[in-house]
């Protein structure tokens, strides 16, 4: 079991049992890790200790920024990308994929793939002449997840290549901003003109901020099509790079996502702690990791 699988174990473990404020032993029980392993293990992967952690997974943030109401997705659009004090947000360029190009499903083109770890599991990259065209998490094994990417370009010449790979989701998934601020990437899609322009909304969405569909309707000028927006960011095959994760319910509850639901609120979580890391030093009236390691 790798760590985010430990990881999404305990949030599937604390959403089924959240009334009862299970104890840091509990937890580290349920990763299959002693309580000094498991509070390490998340002080990495999350920058934050497993109680700050787990305690957004209620969504107070979100229904917090959420009462603001248009004001969060006006300032989400107005920011643009994370300044270089915080976790780099990435630069992608949106290209579209014309008409002669999805009808010769790729003809001509060799198209490199391959597979490597990620903070939130194994990641499935494919980069194409015109742009990265694939970035997926694995859920059913790696034959099925090759098979259904070769669909998308069934015409393509397809070379596997892991190292690649690994080399572009490590700069995806990078912790720390890059000398320029971003790190410049083009993406290639295939879909209809209002998907492209959802999508293109989405990139707009800064690091560690959130919206709702009816929303993001109404920020390319649909108001009353926020079914359609569900649908076109459901549609999204570029995980992260297109950040449809950022897209929550007018409730405040995460929903649904193509790459599973504990994702989601893993990335969420995630994002927002490492863009607004809490204070974290000691204090006599709260300290956090002390309060943590003890049971």
């Amino acid at each position: 079991m790798n760590d985010y699988d430990r990881i999404a174990r305990v949030i599937r473990y604390v959403d089924a049992h959240q009334a009862e404020q299970p104890r840091l032993s509990v937890l580290a029980r349920e990763a299959g890790l002693s309580v000094f392993h498991f509070h390490r293990l998340f002080s990495t992967w999350a920058g934050v200790t497993p109680k700050c952690f787990l305690q957004w997974l209620t969504f107070s943030q979100a229904r917090g920024l959420l009462c603001e109401g248009e004001s969060v997705l006006d300032a989400a659009l107005a920011t643009g990308l994370s300044g270089p004090s915080r976790l780099h947000d990435l630069c992608v360029r949106l290209e579209a994929a014309s008409p002669g190009e999805i009808k010769s499903g790729g003809a001509g083109w060799t198209i490199t793939a391959g597979f490597g770890p990620t903070l939130f599991g194994e990641g499935l990259a494919a980069q194409s002449p015109r742009g990265i065209c694939h970035l997926s998490f694995l859920d059913r094994g790696r034959k099925a997840a090759w098979d259904n990417l070769k669909r998308l370009w069934p015409n393509a010449r397809w070379q596997r290549d892991d190292a690649a790979a690994q080399r572009l989701l490590a700069g995806i998934f990078a912790s720390t901003v890059q000398a320029d601020g971003c790190m410049p990437l083009t993406a290639l899609v295939k879909g209809t003109e209002f998907q492209l322009r959802v999508w293109r909304a989405l990139l707009r969405i800064p690091f560690g901020h959130l919206t709702t569909y009816g929303q993001l309707a109404a920020a390319i000028g649909a108001p009353s099509a926020a079914r359609a927006v569900g649908s076109a960011v459901g549609s999204n095959k570029l995980s992260c790079l297109i950040p449809c994760h950022r897209v929550i319910r007018q409730t405040g509850a995460a929903g649904e996502y193509r790459w599973g639901a504990v994702r989601k609120k893993a990335m969420l979580a995630w994002e927002a702690l490492a863009a607004e890391p809490p204070d974290l030093s000691p204090n006599p009236n709260s300290d956090l990791i002390a309060s943590d390691q003890r049971d």
